[in-house]
């Protein structure tokens, strides 16, 4: 299985004979559903080639996911830690499997009803400020990162991605970082932040409730406005295309919560002042846009694994116009 050797795993961890697959929709860290007939993992590893400054960090996963699963967060709890590369080719964790459904196709949340969707969607924005409610230094994670001057690293961190992802030239992006540089919002006090908050990085339970956060590699401590900003970018963006073939996105499914009520959702279970997220939601898109170009530039050096990474390139001009457009305050 290109990414993860069974039989080197097997004789690390002494078990009986593995299987393993998978998972789809990974577009960086690599996911396996891994068990040995009686045992349930889930595996993470970097991807393959061109890993990012200060991305991919196992360790920091690892650290996260135990200090949330502790807490009584919905987050997987994890197992095993190995930072060998020599194991499987790379260092990985294992945490338990959790089960639950990932909506990545618009057929099946529009098959929810409009009820049921606005209710999945609410459930969500509360998981998110529930999350930031948590305090970093009473679960552990205390140093888990610097909330000060969170805002001003991240719109020079994510410069520097871009700046080691280029293979090609994308007309406003240089533009858009230039814009987000001015006025950056210094934010209140920081909180654990996912970093890639979304509809398809949650487990959800047959009663529409979410049984698990998942995807934790770009948490950290900052500005819990930057993953509401976020959760705003991905409802308006397409999971799929859909039958008709026209792309759509969570937000135009009948049921779904407007931004606005997302916002006055988050606003009032969390006490936090939503009222202006244009910078936010500007600096949310340019992010996404900087990320989806990393993964374009894994596709096209070959280093990608699994199905649907031709595509991914064509969403970075549309966010960097939307970062553009939120900046203008549409």
């Amino acid at each position: 299985m290109k990414g993860l050797d069974l039989s080197r795993l097997q004789a690390y961890l002494r078990s009986g004979e593995l299987t393993g697959r998978m998972f789809a929709g990974g577009r960086s860290n690599l996911t396996y559903a891994v068990t040995d007939g009686d045992n349930r993992w889930v595996l993470r590893r970097p991807p393959l080639g061109h890993v990012l400054p200060t991305a991919h960090d196992m360790t920091r996963e690892h650290r996260v996911l135990e200090a949330l699963s502790k807490a009584g967060f919905p987050a997987p709890r994890p197992v095993l830690l190995c930072t060998d590369p020599d194991v499987i080719g790379a260092p990985f964790y294992l945490m338990e499997h959790v089960d639950g459904k990932i909506y990545r196709d618009i057929a099946d949340l529009e098959a929810l009803g409009p009820e049921a969707m606005r209710a999945l969607a609410l459930a969500l924005v509360d998981t998110l400020a529930d999350l930031h409610a948590l305090d970093p230094a009473a679960i552990g994670l205390g140093d888990f990162g610097r909330p000060e001057g969170f805002n001003q690293r991240q719109v020079s961190r994510w410069k520097k991605q871009l700046d080691a992802s280029r293979s090609r030239e994308v007309a406003g992006i240089e533009e858009l970082h230039a814009r987000l540089a001015v006025d950056i919002p210094a934010g209140g006090p920081g909180t654990v932040v996912h970093g890639d908050f979304r509809l398809d990085n949650v487990l959800i339970g047959d009663e529409l409730q979410v049984n698990a956060v998942l995807d934790w590699e770009m948490s950290t401590l900052g500005d819990p406005l930057s993953d509401v900003a976020l959760m705003f970018i991905y409802a308006d963006l397409p999971l799929n295309v859909a039958t008709d073939g026209v792309p759509a996105a969570p937000l135009r499914v009948p049921g779904h919560p407007s931004l606005a009520e997302l916002g006055a959702r988050y606003a009032e279970r969390s006490r936090r002042d939503v009222s202006d997220l244009h910078w936010y939601v500007g600096f949310a898109a340019f992010k996404l846009a900087v990320i989806l170009e990393g993964v374009h530039y894994r596709y096209v050096q070959g280093q990608t694994v699994g199905e649907g990474f031709e595509t991914i390139g064509n969403m970075v001009g549309p966010l960097v116009m939307r970062g553009h457009e939120a900046l203008e305050g549409h």
